[in-house]
């Protein structure tokens, strides 16, 4: 059986003729493209999985400093703010913002991070699984079925459009790495196919535009805390697609229009560190002092 598709809507229509999920798709196409047993792919997905929860917690344990120093500690301060029952952000929130941090002190101090998609956004995937999991008492395996619609939605981004912020600014780093996990959370949660990419789009639409600047042109600051930002936005996503709320936009033109806004942002807001927040006297300021 072809489970191959190239775009939202060849896939949206295997979903429906098979009477599968988005994730159960992805699973069979790479297991199929991939020639390996379905044991074998969940494997591999399973050690992802490992990995994503151990860069979340790592630095809750023992904050780690980031190679350029612009970063370290945020999310041991997150949970303590958390666990002063201080969090006005609510259960899932507040520990998807914490996790989705701490992922980013682990990349930005050279540890084992999964790019979901890049290095700069690889903390809004855990950081929202993570959250639910802990949240909703989640097994392993159902977070695994998640991981590869997650799959699905980076792949599409990554044929279709991009996911470098080189090339399409933030919005097609934290973009699609939020669109990721929105959709991954409504499929979570019992959510259809449709409704998993009506998530996917609203996220893109919602932060469509938004620039690639990096202070001294490191993978620290703003990343960090748009990181955050982040797994916020998939969630307003995917509780609005839950809802029954349709998108007005299919995720393949939401893409679409994505990247042709991406390669119309100039040089200085496409990670060159020479606009944006990196041009900032404080941002200079700081690269000045960390050398």
């Amino acid at each position: 059986m072809n489970m191959d598709f190239n775009s939202a809507e060849k896939l949206l229509e295997l979903c429906e003729q098979n009477q599968l999920p988005i994730s159960e798709v992805m699973r069979q196409r790479e297991c199929i493209l991939g020639e390996m047993p379905r044991d074998a792919a969940d494997h591999r997905m399973n050690k992802a999985w490992e990995i994503m929860r151990t860069s979340a917690t790592q630095p809750l344990k023992k904050p780690i400093k980031s190679m350029g120093g612009l970063i370290g500690g945020e999310a041991k301060k997150l949970e303590a703010h958390y666990g002063r029952k201080k969090s006005i952000c609510g259960d899932v929130l507040g520990k998807a913002m914490i996790y989705a941090m701490a992922v980013l002190e682990v990349n930005a101090s050279m540890g084992l991070i999964v790019a979901a998609p890049t290095a700069g956004s690889a903390g809004v995937v855990p950081g929202m699984m993570l959250a639910l999991q802990e949240c909703y008492r989640i097994s392993d395996q159902r977070i695994i079925d998640a991981l590869y619609n997650a799959g699905a939605v980076g792949y599409l981004a990554m044929r279709n459009a991009t996911v470098a912020g080189a090339v399409g600014g933030c919005q097609a780093e934290i973009g699609v790495a939020s669109a990721m996990a929105a959709s991954a959370a409504v499929e979570l949660m019992g959510g259809t196919p449709q409704q998993c990419l009506d998530a996917a789009s609203t996220v893109l639409m919602n932060m469509l535009g938004l620039v690639c600047d990096p202070v001294g042109g490191l993978v620290e600051y703003p990343c960090q805390n748009r990181n955050a930002a982040g797994v916020a936005n998939a969630l307003v996503a995917a509780e609005m697609a839950l809802s029954g709320i349709h998108q007005l936009i299919p995720f393949d033109q939401m893409l679409d229009t994505m990247y042709t806004v991406g390669r119309h942002l100039p040089a200085e807001l496409r990670e060159t560190a020479l606009g944006g927040c990196a041009a900032t006297p404080a941002a200079c300021a700081a690269c000045g002092r960390c050398g």
